[in-house]
Parts: structure tokens; sequence; C-alpha cells
């Protein structure tokens, strides 16, 4: 009786238990590993509340640095222009015409109204206040944490009396009367502070308002950071690296602060819409933002002047300001999502 020959070929090697898919030879199709932000972004353009949160954060940012100086060059005015032939004891309301002041180019058209009882087109101060509240909402984010990330990670990784200095530090920081601080700055030298605005590159209060958030904001991300580098310091890729010889500044630097980046990148996120907030409740309070300098604060706070006569000076800001926090806080809980899949569980 004739022998059958085994069968050979890559077919054989997967087994007898192989089943054919019928499209040609497994080892011939081209296997492509996704990275982890390849992923990231995947699970993330799934999420359409947060990716929809995302591009109108862009549109807002578009609108108010770009938007701003366009509109003000085609409206012939600033946002602090006074016109004298506006009403005098009451605000005018959307869509207003007033005659532009003898000799001047300025439109007739204030497509919001005034701010005031002198004048000043409402829209442009929206447009220009957006500048000012989210430029302290995202520098006084970025330094506060700059300064949570170096001291998390030192006390995290160092531990002893570093560790102990560092949550001594948080813990006062967290028990500190912001409020009270901020307004004895702004009651003493707050005028002198105003007026640093780095040779005219953001407006009077600006830095100040800055400076003060970011010094008292840095410790809930430096506590995170904290916990993370924690329980990362004793992993083998860690222990991989002390053996053969890398410098504590190398590990850290090269193998702890890169795996923080989505923990930092969701914290940024959701920072930004409290900062925001945070600078809008001081200027209505009068202590943030000074006048003539527009913010989203210092608007709704003059609009509560003329609530009963002209609601909606109210409601342009309060809107903006649940608009842009709204979406730094969706945009934060979808890359949240995306960047760890077990936190939806």
């Amino acid at each position: 009786m004739a022998t059958q020959d085994p069968p050979v070929g890559p077919a054989a090697q997967m087994g007898a238990g192989a089943v054919s898919l019928g499209i040609g030879d497994p080892g011939d199709l081209p296997i492509k590993a996704r990275g982890f932000w390849e992923q990231v972004w995947r699970r993330f353009r799934k999420d359409r509340i947060a990716l929809a949160s995302g591009v109108l954060i862009v549109v807002i940012l578009l609108i108010s640095f770009v938007g701003a100086p366009l509109a003000s060059h085609i409206l012939g005015r600033g946002p602090d222009t006074i016109n004298l032939n506006a009403n005098p004891y009451v605000p005018l309301g959307p869509w207003a015409h007033i005659t532009a002041p003898s000799g001047s180019h300025m439109s007739s058209l204030y497509i919001m109204g005034t701010s005031d009882p002198t004048g000043r087109d409402e829209f442009l101060r929206m447009l220009y206040g957006a500048q000012t509240s989210l430029e302290v909402g995202v520098f006084s984010t970025v330094l506060g944490m700059l300064i949570g990330i170096a001291l998390g990670v030192l006390a995290g990784y160092y531990g002893g009396i570093i560790d102990m200095l560092v949550s001594r530090a948080t813990e006062i920081v967290m028990a500190f009367p912001l409020l009270l601080f901020v307004i004895a700055l702004a009651s003493t030298i707050g005028p002198r502070l105003n007026s640093y605005n780095l040779f005219g590159l953001f407006a009077p209060g600006v830095m100040m308002l800055t400076l003060v958030i970011s010094a008292f904001s840095w410790y809930y991300p430096a506590r995170v950071v904290r916990a993370e580098v924690l329980s990362m310091r004793e992993k083998e890729f860690v222990e991989a690296a002390r053996m053969v010889g890398a410098s504590d500044w190398r590990i850290m630097r090269q193998h702890l602060i890169p795996h923080l980046t989505g923990v930092v990148i969701v914290l940024t996120t959701l920072s930004i819409a409290g900062n925001i907030l945070l600078e809008a409740g001081l200027s209505y309070l009068g202590v943030g933002i000074p006048l003539p300098t527009a913010s989203w604060g210092n608007l709704l706070n003059d609009g509560v002047n003329y609530y009963l006569n002209q609601p909606w000076l109210i409601m342009w800001p309060g809107v903006a300001i649940l608009i842009a926090t709204l979406c730094f806080n969706l945009l934060g809980d979808g890359l949240r999502d995306a960047i760890d899949p077990r936190s939806t569980r």
C-alpha cells in the first residue's frame, strides 16, 4: 500500500486543530502593533461628547485670540473705547446703533449692546475678556502643574525627609485661606503688582493673578504624582535602570515622568476649568483683574448692577464661563477614560 507524504509548510506547523480562514497563508499577513497613544486616540474619538468639547475649546481659542483683534479692527474701536453719545444712565441692549463721535471712524453698531453707561462695546469686551480669563486659567495651570510634578516626583522617589517636607507643605497650602490672602494683597500692593505685564504681553493683573493661583494650586497634582511615583519606584523597569547604573535624575526624567503623561494631561484639563472659575470668582469680588481690563468675572460683576433693566449683561459672561468650564471638564473626563479604560468600570 502506498504511503502518503506528510503535509509540509506553514499550514502543517499550525497544528492539527488549525482552522483555515480562507484568506491565504497567515504567515504572509502583515501584523502592525498599535502604540499606546494610537490606542488612546482610537478610544477617545469614540467619545463624541469629549471630542466635540475639544473642538469647541479650539473654536473658543480662535474666536478670542484671532477674532478679537479682527473684530476690533472692523468695528474701529477697542474694548475700552468710550462713546459719550451712549445713554448716560443705563447700558443699551443688543444690536444698538450709537452715533460715533465726530471725526471717528467707529461703526455705529453694537452687537451685544454696551457694557455700561460709558458706551463700551460689550461684544468686544466679551472677546477680550475671554483672552484674559483663558490666559489666567491656562498659564496658572501650567505653572502650578510644573511645580506640583517636580515636588511630587521628588517626594515619591526619594521619600524620607523630602517626602515629609513636601507633604507638610501641601497640607499648609490646602489649609491656607486663599481668598483672604488675595483680598489683603489687592488692598495693599495690588496696584503695584498689577502694573507688571511682561513688557506689555499681558493685560494688567494677569501675571499677578496667575502667580497667586499657581502658588495655591500645585498641591493637588503634587499629591497625585507622589502617589503614582510611590507605586512605580519599585517596579521592575526602575530596578533594572538602577542595576545598569542609571542616576536618579535619569531614572526620574526618562523612566518615571514619561509614565505620568496621561495623568498630567487629565489633571491639566480639569485644573484649567477650576482656575477659570477661580479667576471669575476673584474678579467678580473685585480682587482679581482690575478695571478697565475686561475679564468674564468683572463683566459679570458689572452686569449685576443692571440685572433688572439689562439682564443679558449677566447672561453673556455667565454662559461663556459655563461653556468653557464644561468643555474642559468633559474633555478631561474623555481623556481619562481613553487613557485608563479601567476607570469606566
